[in-house]
């Protein structure tokens, strides 16, 4: 059994694999002991590890995972991927974006693949139907913009997420909710619009906290899964042990 860690800026999320399928996933604000006990004694099979950090506490969790493990990987720049990473600055690419690729690339192998992850920061990332990573964007996520507006003004409240939005807002909290939600709508729009012009036939994979939310804002179809890059990193686990 593999365990996959994604440790990102405000959540762990880790799923136990068993012969390339997640068995249970998990999530927490903390990458502590009791997270991980609690995983172990579910699945004392586990003998092989990944971790991937944005945020941190990386080094604590290579910690703990390397004397419960037979085989652990910490997920870098240099570790061997299934896919061509074209990034022009691949030591300097977040590692969550290459793994989410890895993902995107396994769920549908030789199509040409956009991931939008929506998380504290919003990223947009290409993958092509011949397996190459050509990179992405980045931008604020939701809540980021949202506490840009309450941080850098005097008087805008601090907002969140809404099902009530509106084209055109009648008061100050609507405004600043239909006009975060609406942003990010409009876009992702543009994106798949423009890229879909370029690339056949594309397929589009919304991922990370708040894409649900998102998903069902688009009319475009859209496949969305919270999980992409713990997906991704089981692939580059069972690749290396190859």
């Amino acid at each position: 059994m593999n365990l996959a860690v994604d440790i990102g800026n405000s959540l762990v999320k880790a799923a136990v694999f068993d012969e390339g399928q997640a068995v249970e996933t998990f999530r927490s604000k903390t990458a502590d002991k009791r997270f991980f006990d609690s995983i172990f004694e579910s699945y004392p099979d586990i003998d092989a590890a990944i971790v991937v950090s944005s945020g941190p506490g990386e080094s604590e969790v290579e910690d703990m995972l390397s004397v419960r493990v037979d085989r652990m990987v910490k997920f870098g720049p240099d570790t061997k991927v299934p896919i061509k990473n074209m990034y022009q600055t691949p030591e300097t690419l977040g590692c969550d974006r290459l793994a989410a690729a890895v993902g995107a690339d396994a769920l549908y192998p030789d199509s040409n693949v956009l991931i939008v992850d929506f998380g504290t920061a919003i990223t947009i990332d290409l993958v092509t139907a011949e397996g190459e990573f050509l990179g992405g964007n980045i931008s604020p996520g939701a809540m980021t913009r949202f506490r840009a507006l309450h941080d850098y003004t005097s008087k805008l409240p601090l907002r969140s997420l809404s099902d009530d939005t509106a084209l055109i807002a009648g008061n100050s909290n609507q405004a600043i909710e239909s006009g975060v939600i609406n942003g990010i709508v409009y876009e992702i729009e543009g994106y798949i619009s423009r890229l879909s012009e370029d690339y056949d036939d594309l397929k589009i994979i919304f991922t990370g906290g708040d894409s649900n939310f998102f998903a069902k804002r688009l009319k475009n179809t859209i496949f969305a899964t919270y999980d992409l890059v713990v997906y991704g990193l089981n692939r580059i686990l069972e690749y290396n042990a190859k």
